[in-house]
């Protein structure tokens, strides 16, 4: 599994207990296990919902499920 892959199988699973559609940032943070400090982490690449956040637009909400919002993430983050 490729680090991009391995990032965006964490992210759906930091997900998996929120409750969607998610409608802004403040939210998306919430529905996060340990909120910003949440970490996704494969070999040497390590992404915080912090980092991660810096890269969403508000256009990007309302979120409809966790893919959706690991699909956004890794795309933007350039993994």
């Amino acid at each position: 599994m490729s680090a991009k892959d391995e990032i965006h199988a964490q992210i759906v699973g930091a997900l998996k207990e929120a409750k969607f559609p998610i409608k802004t940032p403040e939210e998306l943070l919430a529905a996060l296990p340990q909120g910003a400090a949440t970490k996704c982490k494969a070999g040497d690449v390590e992404i915080t919902a912090g980092d991660a956040g810096k890269v969403l637009k508000a256009s990007d909400f309302p979120f409809k499920d966790a893919r959706q919002v690991a699909d956004v993430i890794v795309k933007r983050a350039g993994l």
